[in-house]
């Protein structure tokens, strides 16, 4: 069965777009709209995004989540600066230096902690190394991904105290949201609250890994950005002509919280998996499952007879017999559990 239709796992970039938002796309094809933003779609996103947030806020619509990102982080660093990190960040890992490209001199700086998280006693202690000093980068930034490469969550507790320390050392603070729906649904919090109540000026909000076919957006909590946002997504490329074919999508992705439910579905389908391969003795999980992703440890035989079956999945990327398994709004019931069942019966 597999070896003819591949159930891949790699990412949730491996699922198409709901239904919704390609139909909502290929609507928006129809008539004439002012371009650049300027269209009713995005016009109408903004308000929705500023329902769902609790507060007045910028929106700035581009392609991908490498652009939101190093959009962001330009505006709030200086070239002299320095956007201080986990070491397993997406923007210092997956970018492709991205961020520095967008702001030439400008330097990431990796910030040690547990399960993918930035530890605020570390983040406390590198904010102050070389603060003044003419000769070095400046600590100016900060971003956190939620949820993690690795799967995990910030809690708002964990948010509040990172936030803190960007309040006490004049330090910006940015959230890579491209999984942030998923995030959301696990701790059940309003989108204010993980948000600006607890100090982000500018977040990332991922669409495209949730359900669109390519869209993501600045949601920007600081006006004071917004004008130099707004010159260097232009100068960046990203200002798109027909930027409805961006705000359809998004604002599909956001009517009847399509967002929450598909990442609700994304997050049970890799609790599913989590429960399924915690029973399989010869799998070792590394961390608890706490939104779409799922790091563990497969002998060797066992990951080359799921490859062979005709399973994807990435790796040995972060170690030998390490693999990552992502689930999607798309991924059903049977997938995961024919993977589950395929694995047991290789470890038997």
């Amino acid at each position: 069965m597999h070896n003819k239709h591949i159930t891949a796992f790699h990412s949730d970039n491996t699922a198409g777009a709901s239904p919704a938002i390609a139909e909502a796309m290929l609507k928006a094809t129809a008539g004439l709209q002012p371009p650049y933003g300027a269209d009713t779609y995005t016009q109408t996103v903004e308000q929705q995004l500023r329902d769902i947030f609790e507060t007045d806020l910028n929106l700035f619509l581009v392609p991908t989540g490498t652009a939101a990102n190093a959009i962001s982080l330009a505006a709030m660093t200086p070239s002299w600066g320095a956007t201080l990190c986990h070491a397993e960040s997406h923007i210092n890992n997956d970018e492709c230096g991205a961020p520095e490209f967008y702001n030439p001199g400008a330097k990431l700086i990796s910030v040690p902690g547990e399960n993918s998280k930035i530890n605020p006693e570390n983040l406390a202690a590198l904010a102050q190394i070389k603060r003044g000093d003419v000769h070095s980068v400046q600590p100016s930034s900060v971003s956190i991904s939620q949820a993690t490469e690795s799967g995990s969550v910030y809690s708002l507790d964990e948010i509040q105290a990172i936030s803190s320390v960007c309040q006490d050392h004049h330090l910006v603070l940015h959230m890579d949201g491209a999984r942030f729906a998923n995030a959301l649904v696990h701790l059940d919090c309003t989108p204010a609250q993980m948000t600006w109540q607890a100090g982000i000026k500018a977040l990332s909000f991922g669409a495209t890994k949730n359900g669109a076919l390519g869209v993501d957006a600045i949601v920007l909590f600081d006006p004071t950005l917004a004008q130099e946002i707004a010159y260097r997504r232009k100068r960046g490329g990203h200002l798109m002509s027909k930027m409805r074919l961006l705000g359809a999508q998004m604002q599909a992705y956001l009517e009847d919280d399509l967002w929450l439910h598909n990442a609700h579905h994304a997050n049970a389908m890799a609790a599913r998996l989590a429960t399924g391969l915690a029973a399989i003795e010869g799998v070792e999980q590394f961390s608890r499952c706490e939104s779409n992703i799922l790091f563990c440890r497969m002998p060797d035989y066992v990951i080359q007879g799921l490859l062979g079956q005709g399973f994807g999945f990435y790796h040995d990327r972060w170690g030998k017999g390490v693999v990552r398994l992502v689930t999607s709004f798309a991924h059903t019931n049977e997938q995961v559990d024919c993977l589950i069942a395929a694995t047991r019966q290789l470890c038997s």
